[in-house]
């Protein structure tokens, strides 16, 4: 026994279980431009000449009170992950809790404003900060990471082009 909880799948859980509050988060709309198939092919400085391929999915769930993210790269270095979105209704922020399968555990800030998908996070010994640009109405997303480790100085991360699947 690992200590880990039982997880069922939602679907699962939907039909054993109802609550009032599986209802869509207006808060959340903003976001919807994500939500559907993505097909990803990208870069990373620290792998330079390779071309990287993946896909990544936006879903909603709970009846649309959270979004969830499934994003997976077709390459050992690149850790696939999953993220759920949620508001706050103190901000008008998102935030994005991520999880990835090296089990590094992370909280973003997000928003999705004139177009642009920005995420990011400020800690002293590894800050990240994310822009996509949603072009072609709502088919192409391009985006541009960058991290630190010392939340002075930046250097590239991640690049990725994510085309719409469905």
């Amino acid at each position: 026994m690992n200590g880990l909880p039982n997880v069922c799948p939602g679907q699962y859980i939907n039909e054993i279980m109802t609550n009032e509050a599986s209802i869509p988060n207006t808060a959340l709309s903003a976001l919807a431009p994500l939500v559907g198939e993505w097909k990803t092919v990208g870069t990373h400085p620290m792998v330079p000449g390779k071309t990287f391929h993946g896909k990544t999915a936006f879903t909603w769930i709970e009846g649309g009170a959270f979004l969830v993210m499934h994003s997976q790269i077709d390459e050992p270095d690149i850790p696939s992950g999953i993220a759920v979105f949620g508001s706050d209704d103190d901000s008008d922020a998102f935030f994005m809790l991520y999880f990835d399968e090296r089990g590094v555990s992370r909280k973003y800030e997000t928003t999705l404003r004139d177009g642009t998908w920005k995420w990011w996070r400020n800690s002293p010994e590894f800050s990240q900060r994310f822009s996509g640009r949603i072009v072609d109405n709502g088919q192409t997303i391009i985006s541009e990471g960058e991290l630190s480790r010392d939340g002075k100085t930046w250097e590239g991360d991640l690049r990725l082009t994510y085309t719409r699947i469905k």
